[in-house]
């Protein structure tokens, strides 16, 4: 791979399995849920969520 141009690069991810992630997830879901904009922040979602 090296000689082909390429170099390792390690990266680091938040760990989906940890009780702290889980717990922040659940906040974040609930305070856009509970939003007034709820429904306009959900179709900017949805409409972003095909890029890529």
């Amino acid at each position: 791979m090296k000689e082909g141009g390429l170099r390792p690069v390690e990266i680091w991810v938040p760990d989906i399995r940890s009780a702290a992630f889980q717990e922040e997830a659940r906040r974040q879901v609930l305070a856009v849920v509970s939003s007034r904009r709820e429904a306009e922040d959900q179709a900017f979602i949805d409409a972003v969520g095909g890029w890529g």
